[in-house]
């Protein structure tokens, strides 16, 4: 019987000895905006494969990690869905076509692997008549087990537009014995997809037509999980040595055999060994729990493990244990894992505590929401099936941390629907949350300007030692459109051969300055007088298409057009800024990584000529001392003047070396590697000083979260430091002339006014309470006895502040005996509103309480509040409706009551 790790070094190797490249799996986090992570084997080639990178080799294999999250629902309930696969791949960029592949699919099949010819089916695009003569005449596959197959199953597309082609899939057949006539390759009782081609023929364009592509490729995909269970001879993928082990620990901790466990304990196992695994790559590869985008992925399937183990009695946290099998599992996949291990088992520990200590009260709270629509459904007071309102499933999410998605699930397990319109006006009403930026984009334009683009040459940047050059006009857009000129006035992206203009990449915003015309012997005529007297002010560079650098200009003299020499004059201050920041970003993380710990991985970074920003992960927020130290730390090694050395080295040279790299970052075979010895060394294509001492100052300006477990510091350094320290020094000097004091004096002086102010508030608040006791009397007075014999005082006051008005609503309630209610409504400033409700213990009893109706009101004013069933208070924005709000008020006790 063959091992998972066997298995899959048979593939790998098998193509190895086809001419075929081993490359690496990608990170899970791809470079590719239009998916949040990596879902299939071919995405790291998917430029190649669209035309928009050259091939650096024309086969390549690979064993690829992947996350497929779309239908965690039939997780561990079939025998073969899962969130984390491996898919093994062969790969040929305008090699070999469809002859070779099949024919190495059938030989991998048969002779390696060893699967009886007999028990595999292949699948055809119905149109694909080479595919099925060559299944049929070449393999010698009978006809009776090829089938042809429609679009919906066996036809891929990259998108609208673009390279597309059928499919031919292998399957295997369980059961052989139950012959051909009537098979259903659907029917997974008795077939397993286990391998998929694809072969790329045609580009489709916008009208649908399909063209031959010149270059035809092949992508394939076999699933690890699949193979497995086929040799192995399991009856589903958990079963098989890659995921039993893991759900065999969590079993061990659930004080449960796997084999004899019920039905549901072995599904909510295979939930934890599924999600468990898929978590420790993800974290792994940089992803860390939070609220929005890949964060709240990896936050789901932590979330649903846990729950999954609270369901079978675990005790305490587990995940970590759990965790630590897969590890043990990784390294064939991919070896880092081991490495980051702490890390993830970190991370993973933070994560359930986190959650755990909501996890029983939310649970709780959930069945007690389950309980009562089963009740409302059987005494038929909501009409139809019983169903979580909105607002309780957006309070499981927001108070519990329970994921949308499990109130769904335990809800459907108990045959109850979940309000989803209502959940999502209550998330519409919540606080603005971090969200991720999106773009439209209309691939066919793309599409069509990628084509044009290809008849020209890429841009060589010239601007890692010059900050002026000269290069040919090639491109001129405007609106995204190719034109072949431009004029005075005009907004257009100019695309120069050379440039020594940084365009944004990295994290590093794109240079500034100008564009003129060199002036030449063609250009000396009148007719040309306007080329030649050509200016155009850059306010940004952006690439286009991967290596077009597009210069964004405001056309300020004379006209541009394409063949046009420009020389090309970067502004010097704003590149200097920009380098400072750079390099200062670079410092920044090392320091970080000193004083917090080597397991500060980068999230995000932003590089202006004004200050930098850095995201990294921590569960934590940073001290004083902490950040502190930081400061010191960059600015010590600033003012140490080290030298920076730049080498271009290969990828897996510089990651031998220890250079630190984002995860998700798409990087090619030769990277560029910036070095301050015994300090930093990252892989970076920006633009830096060349000493550590050219950079001048660093200051942190801030440090904060913006999103769980994910920090923020923004700081400023060079240029930028100089002017945030003189704007700090006009500050003080202003305040300190206004206090009459000097700077050393300011703490002491601001202390004396800040008690002195203190003092006058509270002169002010006694001031008020006198007042609000003095009216007391009056007040009772105008109280109204109702028909009910319920005693009610509505009434606006002036001159009270929120806690005299609620200590006057209290005593007055208390001499009206009960039953009694108080609704007392004042401004303290003329623009903000204060409102109090005080209710009897017979007025609560009757099912009115402070809270619901105080914050009720107060949404007249622009407002909201609560508080407890007999005293509550509430505050508005709009004090022109308090008029309003208080008849509002005065008008509902007294039909209540």
């Amino acid at each position: 019987m063959l091992g998972g790790a066997e298995i899959r070094e048979r593939f790998l190797k098998f193509y190895e000895q086809h001419q075929h490249v081993r490359l690496p799996s990608s990170s899970l986090i791809p470079d590719d905006p239009t998916v949040l992570l990596t879902i299939a084997g071919m995405l790291q080639f998917k430029a190649i494969f669209m035309g928009q990178a050259q091939r650096k080799h024309s086969r390549a294999t690979t064993t690829q990690k992947c996350i497929r999250t779309n239908d965690l629902e039939n997780v561990g309930v079939t025998a073969r869905h899962h969130s984390f696969f491996e898919m093994l791949g062969n790969f040929s960029f305008g090699d070999y076509f469809k002859p070779d592949a099949i024919s190495m699919a059938w030989e991998l099949s048969t002779k390696v692997f060893q699967l009886p010819p007999e028990r595999i089916w292949v699948s055809v695009y119905e149109q694909d008549d080479e595919a099925y003569a060559l299944w049929r005449d070449q393999v010698k596959v009978p006809d009776s087990r090829i089938i042809r197959m429609g679009a919906a199953d066996n036809f891929w597309a990259a998108g609208a537009t673009g390279p597309c082609g059928g499919c031919s899939e292998l399957y295997y057949d369980f059961f052989p014995e139950r012959g051909t006539a009537g098979a259903d390759l659907e029917d997974d009782s008795r077939f397993i997809e286990y391998y998929n081609l694809v072969f790329m023929e045609n580009n489709r364009d916008t009208d649908g037509k399909l063209t031959p592509l010149a270059r035809k490729n092949i992508d394939t995909g076999l699933g690890l999980e699949r193979m497995a269970q086929i040799l192995q001879q399991v009856p589903n993928n958990y079963e098989t040595d890659l995921i039993l082990p893991i759900v065999t620990r969590a079993a061990q901790l659930a004080d449960l055999h796997y084999e004899s466990a019920s039905a549901a304990g072995k599904t909510d196992l295979k939930v934890i060994g599924d999600h468990v695994r898929a978590c420790v790559y993800l974290i792994s590869d940089g992803v860390f729990p939070s609220n929005v985008g890949r964060g709240y992925i990896l936050r789901r399937l932590i979330r649903r493990s846990l729950l999954k183990g609270h369901l079978l009695g675990i005790q305490g946290t587990f995940l970590s244990a759990v965790a630590q099998v897969a590890i043990d599992l990784s390294e064939g996949c991919d070896p880092a894992v081991k490495k980051n291990a702490p890390r993830i088992l970190k991370e993973l520990q933070l994560e359930e505590e986190r959650f755990s200590s909501t996890l029983g009260t939310g649970q709780k709270l959930l069945n007690d929401i389950l309980q009562q629509a089963a009740a409302k459904q059987s005494n038929g007071t909501n009409g139809g099936k019983p169903s979580v309102s909105g607002r309780d499933a957006f309070v499981l999410y927001d108070t519990y941390g329970f994921p949308l998605e499990i109130t769904q699930e335990l809800a459907s397990a108990q045959g109850v629907t979940v309000d989803l319109e209502g959940f999502t006006q209550e998330m519409q009403i919540q606080k603005q949350r971090s969200k991720d930026a999106s773009k439209q984009v209309d691939m066919t334009a793309s599409d069509s300007l990628r084509e044009q683009l290809r008849q020209i040459r890429a841009t060589q940047f010239q601007g890692y030692e010059d900050v002026q050059g000269a290069g040919a006009v090639v491109a001129v857009l405007h609106n995204g459109q190719m034109v072949s000129s431009a004029q005075e006035g005009d907004e257009v992206d100019i695309i120069l051969d050379q440039t020594p203009f940084y365009a944004e990449s990295g994290g590093q915003v794109g240079d500034q300055g100008f564009l003129r015309a060199v002036a030449t012997a063609e250009s000396s005529s009148a007719a040309s007088t306007s080329s030649s007297a050509c200016e155009a002010l850059v306010s940004d560079v952006q690439k286009m298409a991967g290596d077009f650098f597009a210069h964004r200009a405001r056309v300020t003299a004379g006209e541009v057009t394409v063949g046009q020499q420009m020389s090309a004059s970067v502004d010097q201050g704003l590149r200097r800024r920009a380098r400072c920041n750079h390099t200062a970003t670079h410092l920044l993380q090392a320091a970080l990584k000193t004083v917090l710990g080597d397991h500060i991985t980068q999230q995000g970074s932003l590089v202006t000529t004004q200050r930098l920003r850095f995201d990294f992960n921590l569960p934590r927020g940073m001290s004083g001392v902490e950040v502190h130290e930081v400061d010191e730390l960059v600015n010590k090694w600033i003012q140490e003047d080290h030298s920076l050395a730049t080498h271009v080295v290969p990828l897996q040279e510089a990651k031998d070396k220890g250079a630190v790299f984002m995860a998700g970052e798409q990087y090619g075979d030769e990277v560029r590697v910036i070095d301050v010895p015994g300090v930093s060394m990252e892989l970076c294509g920006g633009t830096h000083v060349t000493r550590t001492g050219q950079i001048g100052a660093f200051k942190v300006l801030s440090e904060g979260g913006i999103a769980s477990g994910v920090r923020r510091v923004e700081a400023v350094a060079g240029p930028a430091a100089i002017d945030h320290m003189n704007t700090l020094d006009s500050l003080v000097r202003a305040i300190g002339q206004q206090l009459k004091a000097k700077n050393e004096e300011l703490p002491a002086r601001i202390t004396g006014l800040m008690k002195d102010l203190q003092a006058a508030q509270k002169q002010i608040s006694d001031l008020r309470s006198e007042v609000a006791q003095a009216q007391l009397p009056l007040l009772i007075t105008k109280a109204e006895t109702l028909p009910s014999g319920a005693r009610l005082l509505a009434a606006q006051v002036d001159g009270m502040d929120a806690k005299s008005l609620q200590e006057a609503a209290a005593q007055i309630q208390a001499s009206l005996g009960d039953p009694a209610a108080v609704f007392l409504i004042a401004s303290p400033d003329s623009q903000k509103v204060s409102m109090v409700a005080a209710f009897s213990p017979a007025v609560v009893s009757q099912g009115l309480q402070a809270g619901k109706f105080v914050g009720s009101v107060a949404k007249v004013c622009g407002g909201g509040g609560g508080g407890r069933p007999n005293l509550a208070q509430a505050g508005g924005k709009d004090a022109s409706k308090m008029s309003e709000a208080l008849q509002m008020a005065k008008q509902q006790l007294q039909e209540k009551l």
